[in-house]
């Protein structure tokens, strides 16, 4: 299967009962503006794309959020006990993009997808979450393309900047991707 669209990704993810119980228990934290992001996503669409039927196993699961009113740390290792108490095999990883600014180091995010957008790369910058309606929702401030094709290249936040694009390029180096999906090509 060749996924192109974000109709193409919904149809994977609701055949996948793991990814589902995933998302519903994020979703039952009901956070502000929250999200699984990145590679937990990208590697799933870039498994499909290369035929595996194993999902890959992601080092962690990206779960973030926007919250301006409790921007402790600890608050978000509260919120990954409530998580690991729901799924305990999963290696949960929530973090609160309202105060994850500091840590980077550049200006403060304005809501969850703005601080997707300003991720390392286009393929990566794509998360997931369930709506309070229960349908799936897509944020990929750069779109799908580069994720589907397997493309990969800095986000323009990380090309407009010297030191970003050397984090970028150790990245994609200490990822290795290719060994994974031999298919991607570097843009």
């Amino acid at each position: 299967m060749k996924l192109r669209t974000k109709a193409d990704i919904f149809q994977v993810i609701y055949k996948d009962k793991n990814m589902m119980k995933t998302l519903q228990a994020v979703e039952s934290l009901q956070l502000p503006d929250s999200w699984i992001c990145a590679g937990w996503l990208r590697s799933k669409i870039w498994d499909i794309q290369h035929g595996y039927h194993i999902q890959t196993k992601s080092p962690d699961i990206d779960v973030i959020y926007f919250d301006n009113d409790q921007m402790s740390e600890a608050t978000e290792k509260e919120l990954e006990k409530k998580l690991h108490d729901i799924m305990p095999e999963l290696p949960w990883s929530v973090k609160n993009q309202a105060r994850m600014h500091l840590t980077n180091q550049v200006p403060a995010y304005l809501h969850s997808i703005d601080a997707i957008s300003k991720f390392p790369e286009t393929a990566t910058a794509i998360a997931i979450r369930i709506t309070k309606e229960g349908a799936l929702e897509i944020a990929a401030p750069h779109g799908i393309t580069d994720v589907c094709e397997g493309i990969i290249r800095p986000t323009p936040f990380f090309q407009q900047s010297t030191k970003r694009i050397k984090i970028y390029e150790k990245r994609v180096r200490e990822k290795n991707w290719l060994s994974r999906w031999p298919n991607l090509m570097y843009a």
